[in-house]
């Protein structure tokens, strides 16, 4: 396995090459993230889909592993109202086999200020082989707003077992633009 080292200026300009594929008005958008974490979580691309009934976030990462020892784990943050700052709700999960997933409410980022568990039906599916996490959302779950935006945070633990490293896809509590439903 080759590795290459990136100067601290290579990766500012690889952290600002977010790519847009779709216009933000549509009901999908997607965003690119660059290889910037030596874990199975790097978090190389998002995906939304904001559909007639469901929201679908679909992250890819590189190399994401089944094992506990991984602590892989991802929250991504909702914003679906565009008059208040912040996220409304967070969907947090492990991404290693034998976790649990849940979509709170939320008024920031912090764990500390994660509320109440959602009503409503909502899933996260990994899947090792495409190296993928899916977010299923329901859109009355989250109040059927008529535009989402979101922000993902991914973490795992390096093998040492001291170390998490954090990956957010673009800079730190960020958002994608908006985007309508479908």
């Amino acid at each position: 396995m080759r590795t290459t080292i990136l100067s601290a200026a290579a990766l500012s300009v690889a952290a600002l090459t977010l790519t847009q594929l779709p216009p933000a008005s549509a009901d999908s958008i997607g965003v690119s993230d660059p290889k910037d974490l030596r874990h199975g979580v790097d978090l190389r691309s998002v995906t939304v889909d904001h559909k007639a009934k469901n929201l679908v976030v679909t992250t890819t990462h590189t190399d994401l592993q089944e094992s506990f020892r991984s602590g892989s784990s991802g929250a991504v943050f909702l914003d679906t109202d565009p008059d208040t700052p912040g996220p409304e709700y967070v969907f947090a999960g492990g991404f290693f086999v034998g976790t649990d997933y849940r979509l709170l409410t939320t008024e920031g980022f912090a764990t500390a200020t994660w509320g109440q568990p959602v009503e409503g039906s909502y899933r996260m599916k990994v899947d090792y082989e495409k190296e993928t996490v899916r977010f299923r959302i329901s859109r009355a779950a989250i109040g059927d707003p008529d535009e989402v935006r979101v922000a993902v945070r991914v973490a795992g633990t390096k093998p040492n077992g001291k170390d998490t490293r954090l990956d957010w896809l673009g800079s730190p509590r960020t958002f994608t633009d908006w985007v309508a439903s479908s």
